[in-house]
This record gives structure tokens, C-alpha cells and sequence, in this order.
């Protein structure tokens, strides 16, 4: 079962944003501050705790639900574009007193903070990001976005998860204990994202915003990141999970682009912080050790 998620050391609303964005902050003050873009478009931060607070050990660590997702509530159905996370991110900043942010990005957090270093790049209103860690990143293109979403439905329909989905619709579960229910179905949601089903038990239940979600990837287009990100000159680590459904290729080619090898965790998906933490936490702690001095902040 999901762990117990600590309260933040500190949390409240940014004001300077068009829909108020809830954040939070854990760990220690005085420390270089790493800001953690969660995934979706339209998820909440809170599902990549208590695992990411490894990163709190040792960082004053930011957090905040994405325009739409989570917390941070929109008041009408308005479409939330790329362009509009960016700008988010960028008061954030401000607002935090941050003025080159150190970015951890995970899955469409990471897609997210590409899209933040591409756009500073021409516009100097928005502070330049120090470095970037992306982790499990989103794809990069749209055609290696249309091959994860053809894996993920396949490895959704594999026999161990259908025979297992069918197993729990016969059960009673859901009459005598509705919290096991739901538990489970969301485990059964997300098992064709691990490279282990089983391990989906140990993530923190989450719900995606579908329309924000879908209005962020219409905002793209047929896009393709890579002449941008190989504009990017910021010291920048890609570690990904040799069995994500999001194609490897994706983060080989980002790799090339900004000019790194990048970090591959064997028996790992899409979610190495809750199916190889250890893997992971080898993989980035010598890059956040290495690049501290250049986020002064």
C-alpha cells in the first residue's frame, strides 16, 4: 500500500499567476532549491511523494500542482496550453525568489521543463534554468508520442493485468471493502506503466484532469523538441527505465541533443522512483552533487 506522505515544512497559493497554483516545500533551508515538475498534463505533485523526498535529504525542495491538475483548481473550461505552463513555471519562480531555478522533471514534468529552457531561450523575461534532471521524460516528438501511447495500451491488455482486472470485477471488493476497491483499480490502471505490475501498490493514487490533459497535448501539435533542445547548453542529465512504454529512442535522441549519455535503470518502467529507487537515486545524486555550484539559489 502507498505510504504516509508528510506535511511540508511550508505551503500556501502563488498570487501572481492567472489561477492560484498550490505549492509546497519540504526539506532544508539554506540549501540549493530544486523545483519538481510532476507529470500528466493535469496530475498534482502529491503522487510523486514520499519516495521523491530523497531529494529533500539534501535540497530545499519545491513542489506545486500544475495549473488545472490537483489543488490548483481552474474556475472555467478554458483550454490549458503548453505556453501556459511555462508561464506558470516562470512566476513560480519569481515568486520563490528564484532567479536560475535547478529543474527535476519528471515525465511531463520533464517534457515540461525542455519546454521552459526552449522558451527562455527567446524570451529574457523568463530566468534561465542552472540544470536539468529528467527524469523518465515525456516523448519528444509526436510520433514517439503516438508509439508509447500504442505500448501502453498493449501492455494494459496483457494477460497477467486482464486476468487480473477480471478477477477483482467478480470479487466482492467492492461491496466489502470500497477503499481496497479503489486501491486496487487504480493499481490495475496504472500496472502498464512498471516493468513489475506488482509494484504499482507501492504509488500514491493520483487522478489526471482528462481535459487539461488533453488540451495541453493539442496545444503541441505535430511537435518535435529536438532542434530546440539541442539549443540548450545547461549542464542537464535523462534517466529513464530500460522497459518505459515510452519509447527509448525518445530520450536517446534528447540525450544527443543536448550532448549526454544518458543514465538507463535496468527492470525498471516508467516509474523508477517507486520501482528502482536505489538504481535511481545512483543514478542522480552524483549529477545534483556535481552541478550544485552552479545553482546559487
Amino acid at each position: 500500500m502507498p505510504l504516509t506522505i508528510p506535511d511540508p515544512r511550508d505551503s500556501g497559493f502563488t498570487t501572481t499567476t492567472p489561477t492560484p497554483l498550490y505549492w509546497v516545500r519540504y526539506g532544508v533551508v539554506g540549501r540549493p532549491v530544486l523545483i519538481l515538475l510532476h507529470g500528466g498534463p493535469g496530475a498534482d505533485h502529491r503522487y510523486l511523494l514520499p519516495q521523491m523526498l530523497h531529494l529533500a535529504e539534501r535540497y530545499d525542495l519545491l513542489l506545486y500542482d500544475q495549473r488545472g491538475g490537483g489543488r490548483s483548481r481552474v474556475m472555467n473550461n478554458a483550454p490549458i496550453g503548453w505556453q501556459d505552463h511555462v508561464a506558470d513555471l516562470a512566476s513560480v519562480c519569481e515568486e520563490a525568489g528564484i532567479t536560475r531555478p535547478s529543474l527535476v522533471g519528471y515525465s511531463w514534468g520533464g517534457m515540461l521543463a525542455l519546454l521552459y529552457a526552449i522558451a527562455q531561450l527567446d524570451d529574457k523575461s523568463i530566468p534561465e534554468p542552472s540544470r536539468m534532471l529528467l527524469i523518465s521524460p515525456a516523448p519528444v516528438t509526436s510520433a514517439y508520442r503516438a508509439e508509447f501511447d500504442a505500448n501502453l495500451r498493449n501492455r494494459g491488455s496483457a494477460p497477467v493485468i486482464t486476468e487480473a482486472r477480471a478477477e477483482l470485477m467478480a470479487s466482492d471488493l467492492r461491496d466489502t471493502d470500497p477503499d481496497a476497491y479503489r486501491q486496487r483499480t487504480f493499481e490495475l490502471g496504472v500496472a502498464g506503466y512498471f516493468a513489475d505490475p506488482s509494484k504499482a501498490n507501492d504509488l500514491t493514487p493520483f487522478r489526471v484532469v482528462g481535459r487539461v490533459q488533453q488540451s495541453t497535448w493539442a496545444s503541441l501539435g505535430e511537435f518535435d523538441l529536438r532542434p530546440g533542445i539541442a539549443r540548450l547548453r545547461q549542464p542537464s542529465q535523462i534517466v529513464f527505465g530500460r522497459d518505459d512504454p515510452i519509447p527509448a529512442a525518445s530520450s536517446i535522441d534528447a540525450s544527443r541533443a543536448l550532448q549526454i549519455n544518458p543514465v538507463v535503470i535496468e527492470r525498471c518502467g516508467h516509474v523508477p522512483y517507486v520501482e528502482q529507487p536505489q538504481q535511481l537515486w545512483a543514478a542522480i545524486d552524483p549529477f545534483l552533487a556535481s552541478t550544485d555550484a552552479v545553482n546559487l539559489q
